[in-house]
């Protein structure tokens, strides 16, 4: 393990309980040892697996009109969006929204803001430019000496590829980070009357709990049920990809990339006399 790696493992390491037993002797909880999975992951993954592709990159032109660059960062709800000239393969930096507020206050008892034609021409910032192929540990540590949290990939060619911030790089450590403007899905929804549409992160024993049905593996050591998932498929499955659990139930994939589960739907068998026996 790298000397990053080990950096970073030493923010989550938990305190024993006993001030007399060492930590690492202490049980690892499921959350901590997802988290070490993720951090050794963290190590072999490289841009192209974490950036948003080009098609779905919110970005601003700089021409665009005052009222409209606060209409933008009001809908995308982004602190944050890269500045292009005429096309995403000439970017040419990056917005942030403080310094539009910034500019505003600054500017109530002068000039005008909202009747500025293009101020993103004094008021962008540099951006960060990335190959596809750079490791996330070098990109973060990039991001922490420039202090410059947006990136954009460029290809060999000078086009634009995708765009990585720095949360997207704690979010491969320490999983999904949700804010104020992230919509709030709950872990656990009633689907019908033996069906449920379930967060991936939903630990096995809690929706048992919930549920009574038992999901768990044999000789399989899951605490989630997108850990159950992956363990039946022996793989990331895919979106719409329906496995058939031991227990007779079924797991619909709702929501899934190539790196892991988001949602997805158990279906349980209705008990007959057969079944029971």
């Amino acid at each position: 393990m790298s000397d990053d790696s080990r950096g970073l493992f030493g923010l989550f390491r938990r305190k024993p309980k006993n001030p007399s037993e060492p930590a690492d002797q202490q049980p690892a909880t499921a959350e901590q040892r997802e988290m070490r999975l993720r951090v050794a992951e963290f190590q072999s993954l490289k841009v192209s697996d974490v950036m948003i592709p080009r098609a779905e990159i919110v970005a601003v032109d700089i021409e665009t009109p005052f009222d409209e660059l606060l209409k933008i960062l009001a809908d995308e709800a982004h602190s944050r969006l890269p500045v292009y000239r005429e096309t995403l393969d000439d970017p040419v930096g990056l917005i942030h929204i403080k310094d539009v507020v910034g500019d505003i206050a600054r500017q109530s008892n002068e000039t005008a803001s909202d009747g500025e034609n293009a101020p993103l021409k004094r008021l962008h910032r540099d951006i960060l430019f990335v190959p596809p192929s750079m490791s996330l540990q070098d990109l973060l540590l990039k991001m922490q000496s420039t202090r410059i949290h947006l990136a954009l990939v460029v290809d060999e060619y000078g086009g634009t590829d995708g765009l990585v911030s720095l949360e997207d790089l704690v979010e491969e450590i320490v999983g999904d980070i949700e804010d104020e403007h992230d919509e709030d899905i709950a872990m656990l929804v009633r689907r019908g009357r033996l069906a449920w549409e379930v967060d991936a992160r939903m630990e096995v024993d809690d929706f048992k709990e919930e549920t009574q049905l038992d999901l768990a593996i044999e000789d399989h050591e899951v605490d989630t049920l997108g850990g159950v998932a992956f363990a039946l498929a022996g793989r990331i499955p895919l979106r719409s990809e329906v496995l058939r659990h031991p227990s007779g139930a079924d797991i619909e994939i709702l929501e899934a990339d190539s790196r892991k589960i988001q949602r997805l739907i158990v279906r349980s068998k209705p008990v007959t006399p057969e079944t029971a026996s």
